[in-house]
């Protein structure tokens, strides 16, 4: 229903009786909106202008906006929610601990002992997470293989390009987005070959063109 906001931050508050919000200005309406930790930390000043990628959760008896700096954050926090077990709660609560492309790696490589670090979660929670997000992210290629054959690999695998873009795309990027990603991170960054490096640079990459 909503993508973002773009409006003036009237306030931030990390503790309250409402729980870690802010609340943003757009056209002289405010809208309440839920945020980790770790998304309050890295907001400006009250008073400024901002864009704020959002999250509407319906319930029964409520709905809520929860919001995020970058759209793939957003979208991380909507596939968490996915996993069996893992509400809107519990998936702030890994983003206050891990960067989206640290959760990422954390995938790849399943370290369910790091992602157990998160406040709430688990070993066997973790392994969990992990066993279904890894299935969510990276075997989307599995079902649509994406066309990299324009893009030139050099000393990177084909199967790390799938990997990287499947991920990408998973996160809400279009095939066309994930694949320019892609070729500018290779073409910039030579020593750049392993998924987890070339996932990284690329988020950052994307997130300066939101």
């Amino acid at each position: 229903m909503y993508d973002y906001f773009k409006g003036t931050l009237i306030s931030k508050q990390i503790n309250s009786y409402r729980g870690s919000h802010i609340v943003l200005d757009v056209n002289n309406t405010g809208y309440l909106i839920n945020a980790g930790r770790n998304t309050i930390e890295r907001l400006p000043a009250e008073d400024s202008e901002i864009k704020v990628y959002v999250s509407l959760t319906h319930r029964e008896d409520t709905m809520s906006l929860t919001g995020f700096i970058t759209r793939e954050e957003r979208d991380i926090f909507n596939i968490l929610q996915s996993v069996s077990g893992i509400g809107a709660k519990s998936a702030l609560l890994i983003l206050d601990e891990f960067s989206v492309s640290e959760l990422i790696d954390i995938m790849i490589r399943e370290d369910s002992k790091e992602l157990s670090k998160a406040k709430g979660v688990g070993l066997k929670s973790a392994q969990k997470i992990i066993l279904e997000l890894k299935d969510k992210l990276i075997n989307w290629s599995n079902a649509t293989p994406p066309d990299v054959s324009d893009i030139e690999i050099k000393e990177t695998d084909s199967n790390t390009i799938i990997e990287v873009q499947s991920v990408l795309i998973s996160l809400g990027y279009s095939a066309n987005e994930a694949k320019d990603a892609i070729k500018e991170i290779l073409n910039s960054k030579k020593n750049c070959t392993k998924t987890e490096d070339i996932l990284k640079a690329a988020l950052s990459y994307l997130s300066r063109l939101s």
